[in-house]
């Protein structure tokens, strides 16, 4: 079965609500017709609420892990799939929770 990738049109979130963004390499592997994402482009989040006690303490990246294991679109860096595992860190880089992921392409095409 094709892995079910992650595009710049996947939904990611953090666990509190916040959205995530993306800082894409990959423009020439598609999905879906958006640029699969690749595990070391860059997800910033935006919107995150999270609080600890009095500290406003919100979700701001996103650090993948779990990509394909036969390497992506660019000179060999994996794509992030549906079963990438996001570790979503506050400014401090305080890990705050796995990141959700609601939407993914089922078939790539590319150059």
């Amino acid at each position: 079965m094709a892995p079910l990738y992650l595009t710049i049109a996947s939904t990611v979130m953090c666990p509190h609500g916040g959205q995530a963004s993306f800082v894409f390499a990959n423009t020439k592997v598609t999905a879906g017709g958006a640029p699969i994402l690749l595990v070391s482009d860059t997800s910033i989040i935006a919107g995150c609420p999270f609080t600890v006690g009095p500290k406003y303490q919100p979700c701001v990246t996103i650090q993948w892990s779990a990509g394909t294991t036969k390497g992506g679109p660019n000179d060999g860096a994996p794509a992030l799939i549906q079963t990438s595992i996001g570790l979503c860190k506050s400014a401090e880089g305080i890990p705050q929770g796995v990141a959700i992921i609601t939407n993914t392409q089922p078939k790539a095409s590319g150059v």
